[in-house]
Order: C-alpha cells, then sequence, then structure tokens
C-alpha cells in the first residue's frame, strides 16, 4: 500500500512524494520521530509552543519550513526521507505538509 505526502509552499509550488511499503520498511515510529527530532535541533528550528514543549505536528511543519522549498523541489533523498518519516509517524493513507498555512492535513 502507497502513501501520498504532499509538501505545500503556497499556490503552484506543491511536491508530492509516493512513499512505497520498501521505503519504510522497517522503520518504526519511534525511529521516524527521532530523524525528525534531530532535524528539528540540526535545523535550528525554532517551537512554536512558548512552553517550550515540541509536538510531533510542529515537528514536521518546522522541519519542512527550515528545510527549505529547495529541498523539496529537487526530490533528493532528504526530502524523500522526509516524506518517508512524515508517512510513518502520520500513518494516513495521504499527508499533506502545508508549510504557508503552518498546517497539517
Amino acid at each position: 500500500m502507497s502513501q501520498t505526502v504532499i509538501v505545500s509552499f503556497g499556490e503552484d509550488r506543491e511536491y508530492e512524494f509516493l512513499v512505497h511499503e520498501a521505503d519504510v520498511a522497517g522503520m518504526e515510529r519511534d525511529q521516524a520521530r527521532s530523524w525528525l527530532a534531530k532535524e528539528f535541533e540540526d535545523l535550528e528550528c525554532t517551537p512554536s509552543n512558548p512552553m517550550g514543549k515540541i509536538l510531533v505536528l510542529d515537528m514536521i511543519l518546522n522541519v519542512a519550513k527550515y528545510g527549505g522549498e529547495h529541498r523539496f523541489e529537487q526530490g533528493g533523498d532528504w526530502a524523500k526521507k522526509f516524506a518517508a518519516v512524515t508517512a510513518v509517524v502520520l500513518a494516513r493513507p495521504v499527508m499533506r505538509v502545508d508549510v504557508s498555512n503552518f498546517t497539517v492535513g
């Protein structure tokens, strides 16, 4: 079963990634969350919660934002890993990461 991750930076700036079972084989939810946490720290993301608690949706949105549109536009390994990790963490058939409106649906 495939999953679709769409990362949007605004109108006409959407990047769609198909995540196949082989892309996430052996990846546990904790591993995916750890990758997001590491990227969140490496990219020096700013938590959106003033209390300092970082929710998984905040990590997904901030890693996409601070990772930059160019990475998704290029469709390289980093963008594919982001899509796979997002698919594992959210476990939905279709996910939309809307960076410009800071929402995940």
